[in-house]
């Protein structure tokens, strides 16, 4: 991973408020949930996006293979929390590099 892969994936999340609470004092350090910081109406639309991956879209893909399972260890709902914020990721990568969504690995990109 770059390190600018590493630096959109910490702040691109933070971005839309996609990010846990914490709580730290003395010896205390407590992660809470996903804090309510950031555009409302975006982290409802990546959320609904999640939503529609996980349950709607037949086309299988890498992303959707790492939600079922977040979602057999954590819960359906705590994955479509965590896919969302992958989303947000992966959409201001796309932004940034001007690439379009790859369904597979092995999938050409564009020329």
């Amino acid at each position: 991973m770059s390190a600018l892969t590493k630096f959109v994936a910490l702040y691109a999340g933070p971005l839309f408020g996609l990010t846990p609470k914490r709580y730290q004092s003395g010896q205390t350090d407590v992660t809470g949930g996903i804090s309510r910081v950031g555009d409302g109406v975006v982290r409802t639309a990546l959320y609904e996006a999640a939503n529609v991956l996980l349950s709607r879209v037949t086309r299988f893909s890498a992303l959707k293979r790492w939600a079922l399972e977040v979602a057999k260890r954590r819960g359906l709902k705590r994955a479509k929390v965590a896919v969302a914020r992958r989303l947000a990721v992966i959409l201001h990568r796309m932004w940034i590099d001007g690439t379009t969504f790859r369904w597979s690995k092995t999938e050409a990109a564009p020329a």
